[in-house]
This record gives C-alpha cells, structure tokens and sequence, in this order.
C-alpha cells in the first residue's frame, strides 16, 4: 500500500510538472503558430516585432480621453460604456505583449480582449429589432448570452488558436451590415458623415490585414512588411468611432427623452476631432439633483443682508 501511494503521487508530481512545462512552452517566445509579414528582432533583440508592437499605441492613450469624454454618458445613459474603453485598453497591452513575444499566451490574450470587447459592446448596444427569439427583446437576457457566449468562446480559443484572428474578423461583418442600415434612418448629418469615415477606415484596415496575412511576399519585395502596424492604427480609430455610433443610436433608439448629441473634442466644429454623445436632456431626477446643488451652493455662497 505504501509503495502504491509513492508511485501515485510521484505519477501526480509528473503530471504537475508537465502542466508546468506545457504552461512555459505557451509562454516561451516564439510559440505562437502566428508570424505577421514584419521581420523578427529587426529593430531591437529583445522585441520581436517592433512596428507592430508599438502602433499599438492609441489603445493606451485614447481610453483615457474617451472615459472623460464620456463622464456624462456614463451617468446619464449606462456606465457600462467605461468598461469597454478599459477593454481596448486591455486590447492594446495584449496585443503589444503579443507582438513582442510572438507567444501563443500573447496570442491568446490579445485575440481574447477583443472577443471580450465585442460581447460587452454587444451586451451594451445591439438594436433590439436584431435580438434572437429567444430573448424576448429583454437586454439583461441578451447580456447574459452574451456573457455565456463570451465564456464558452474563451475557452474553445485554446483548442483552435489558429482559426481565432479569421473568427474574429468575420464577426465585424455583420457589425458592419448593422451600421449601414443604422445609417439608413439616421437624420443627423454629422452622425451620418462619421459613419461614412468609419466604414471607409474599417475598409482600409481589413485591406491592411489581409494583404499582411496573405500577399506577405508582394509586400516585402518593395521593403514594406509594416501593414498589420498601420491596421492597428486604423482598427482602432474604426472600432471606437463605431462604438460612439452605437452609443448614440442606443440612446436615440431606446431613450429618445435622453436627445442625443454627436460632439467633437478639442473643437466640436472639427469633425476630425474625436467624436463623444453628448446627454442634452439627463433624467429629470438628476435634473433636480443639480437643481438642489445648485440653489444650496447659491444660498450658501449668498451675502447676507444685515440691517442697522
């Protein structure tokens, strides 16, 4: 009985030492089936892919911008809003963990954080007239087969890593066909005009993706590998200016007393600034909450009228 016990629990210390070398090749750089067309350690030994790793940067420092733009939106409409500006924030620190390692562990996270940036942007915004049956158009049933979708979906990205980027990429489409029909009622001019510069720059982005993922020789004969950097750069400004399309028809569609207002930042004439919904009408109970603030902060900042 002693001897059985030794060799079970030297059997289970193999086996936790193989889960622990399975964990490190995950991690190992370099372990990741996927090698975007940009040369390896190039630029920096300890960078794999330097260009790609660092146009990656509007995802760190536009989040920041956009949850103070939003700071009204979030109190006003829903302040799930936030978590989506955090996830591509998320998205952008994998991604560059991703291309400067080249690990199937980078790979998976960054694939990951953009799954979970379209649950929750679904979660948050899809038109009810596109739910399934099943959902009887109630969106905290919808957010949790969201949710359940979201978990499921995370774990089978570990069984087919390969296959993730093209799934992901095809769950855009149809993202896409809903903003042109959006479009197709829409009357506000400026919203319609952004949704115009949204699909062009998603059009530019997949162009940059595909010809990076697939026609990598062509590109690389005229000293060029750098297009899945530039898809970065425009991935990122169509997939937020299409959440702050969504953002807006959620509200005009769902809370019409909210009235809606597409406003650009630094210089709401500049349409080529970056683009938040500004609340013109907040819930009337807020309104009497700054109402109470107001006259409190007014007597209370009064001068006093004494009499002789």
């Amino acid at each position: 009985m002693g001897g059985g016990g030794s060799v079970a629990a030297a059997g289970g210390g193999g086996g936790l030492l193989d889960i622990y070398a399975m964990a490190w090749e995950h991690l190992r750089p370099g372990s990741s089936p996927v090698d975007w067309c940009e040369g390896n350690y190039l630029i920096s030994s300890n960078i794999a892919e330097f260009v790609n790793t660092f146009s990656n940067v509007l995802f760190i420092l536009l989040p920041p911008i956009l949850i103070m733009l939003f700071k009204e939106y979030g109190r006003f409409v829903t302040p799930g809003i936030h978590v989506i500006w955090v996830l591509l924030i998320v998205v952008g620190l994998s991604s560059m963990y991703f291309h400067a390692t080249l690990s199937l562990i980078g790979q998976l996270l960054d694939e990951l954080a953009i799954l979970w940036v379209f649950m929750a942007a679904f979660s948050l915004f899809y038109p009810k007239k596109y739910y399934p049956k099943f959902v009887k158009n109630d969106r905290k049933t919808f957010s949790w087969f969201m949710l359940i979708s979201a978990v499921a979906a995370t774990f089978l990205s570990w069984w087919k890593p390969i296959v993730n980027a093209f799934v992901l990429m095809g769950m855009s489409v149809p993202t896409m066909l809903m903003l042109y029909r959006e479009l197709q009622r829409v009357r506000d001019e400026r919203v319609y005009r952004l949704g115009i510069r949204s699909t062009t720059v998603w059009a530019v982005a997949v162009f940059c993706w595909v010809n990076d993922r697939i026609f990598c020789e062509a590109w690389s004969a005229i000293n060029f590998p750098y297009l899945h950097g530039f898809w970065h750069i425009f991935i990122f400004i169509a997939a937020y200016t299409v959440l702050v399309l969504f953002a807006y028809f959620y509200v005009e569609s769902e809370l019409p007393q909210r009235q809606p207002l597409l406003k650009y930042w630094p210089k709401n004439e500049f349409e080529f600034g970056i683009p938040f919904i500004s609340i013109r009408n907040p819930d009337s109970k807020d309104w009497q909450i700054y109402c109470s603030l107001y006259m409190q902060d007014y007597f209370d900042h009064k001068p006093i009228n004494r009499r002789n």
